[in-house]
């Protein structure tokens, strides 16, 4: 019989917890045991949930900052430099 290991889930997304096989697990190097905490399948959901929320939330800090009127500072004028001397008139 196949040894079972739970997939933890995701409340934000929706993803309930549950008993999967071993080899429904992705290799994460990085654990202890080497593998990942959720099953291939619902990793996946999980990571486009998360792809689809920073895009929502760009476009609408890009929609925000689009709408609201952006202060500009006037320019000021280039400062006159200093008077230097010329390679005409330089000492020979």
């Amino acid at each position: 019989m196949a040894e079972l290991r739970k997939c933890i889930g995701s409340t934000r997304f929706g993803i309930e917890a549950h008993e999967a096989p071993v080899e429904d697990f992705p290799v994460q190097p990085s654990q202890k045991d080497g593998l990942g905490r959720m099953c291939k399948v619902h990793w996946n959901q999980y990571t486009a949930g998360l792809a689809r929320d920073a895009k929502a939330r760009k476009e609408s800090s890009a929609d925000a900052a689009a709408s609201e009127p952006v202060e500009t500072t006037p320019r000021r004028a280039k400062a006159a430099k200093a008077s230097e001397p010329s390679a005409e008139g330089g000492a020979a």
